[in-house]
């Protein structure tokens, strides 16, 4: 079974390489902006600080990840500096991705703590380095790779406690998780998703909520106002979105919309354009 698809399908991720290469003897802030960002220490040691952290030092071969807007600093001493490839990610549909939600506010892995990275990464580190023709589109390309691979290592080695990959982690919470992901518009109830995981009702509540951090409906209901949330960005009208998320009217997700985001659709739209 494929756990990642279905929620993958409904967003676009995308990576976008800004720098490869050495740093060496300076500081440099960077801005999470809307994005996140995700720093690949080849080789060297890099310090990293940050308003909002206190400051530590990698020395080993790493990936460093910032899932959400972090502003934070990386220096690196000596002679020797560091090498890295640092990139800006998005997973799609804003920080409402249950993805953005289940992940730390920072990972930091040890690059050898992930064997299955070694191909794409010499891979990735060949291109970054080298002005092969293509080399931004390819590099970009890896990056994403990268990132999937990442969530599959986290699901396999139970590195999260909670969250929707933690969920994804349990087969059977998968099975009623991928399901909801597939047809958000589909009339689940409690019943029907416990039958889908092979569970009783009562098990099936109690474990989805240790795993995930919330009621399997509390989940469903998240799931459809971020697919809409993302529709509607891309100028979908709401009769045609109320129903593909699984409301039976625009009034009915309206409502719901209204109750969970603090905003109507309109004025949620509007403080978009006004950011």
């Amino acid at each position: 079974m494929d756990r990642l698809s279905p929620l993958l399908a409904r967003f676009s991720l995308s990576a976008k390489v800004f720098h490869s290469g050495p740093l060496c003897g300076f500081s440099e802030q960077f801005d999470g902006g809307s994005v996140g960002y995700l720093h690949l220490l080849r080789r060297g040691t890099l310090r990293v600080s940050g308003p909002q952290m206190h400051s530590y030092e990698i020395d080993q071969p790493s990936l460093l990840l910032f899932p959400r807007p972090c502003s934070h600093r990386l220096h690196a001493d000596g002679l020797e500096g560091a090498e890295l490839l640092c990139a800006t990610f998005d997973f799609g549909g804003g920080l409402g991705n249950p993805l953005l939600r289940t992940l730390p506010a920072e990972m930091l892995v040890p690059l050898a703590q992930i064997p299955s990275l070694e191909p794409v990464l010499n891979l990735l580190f060949d291109e970054a380095f080298d002005d092969h023709c293509g080399r931004q589109a390819a590099i970009d390309r890896l990056v994403e790779y990268v990132l999937i691979l990442l969530m599959r290592h986290a699901m396999d080695a139970n590195l999260l406690q909670a969250g929707i990959l933690a969920g994804l982690a349990e087969p059977r919470l998968a099975k009623a998780i991928n399901a909801m992901h597939e047809q958000p518009e589909a009339g689940w109830t409690l019943e029907s998703l416990a039958q889908r995981a092979g569970m009783s009702r009562a098990r099936f509540a109690v474990n989805f909520r240790e795993a995930v951090g919330m009621t399997p409906l509390d989940y469903l209901t998240e799931w459809r106002l971020s697919l809409a949330k993302s529709l509607l960005k891309h100028g979908k009208p709401m009769g045609l979105v109320a129903p593909a998320v699984g409301y039976a009217s625009p009034e009915a997700l309206s409502r719901v919309f209204s109750r969970c985001c603090g905003l109507s659709p309109r004025d949620w739209l509007k403080s978009l354009m006004q950011a």
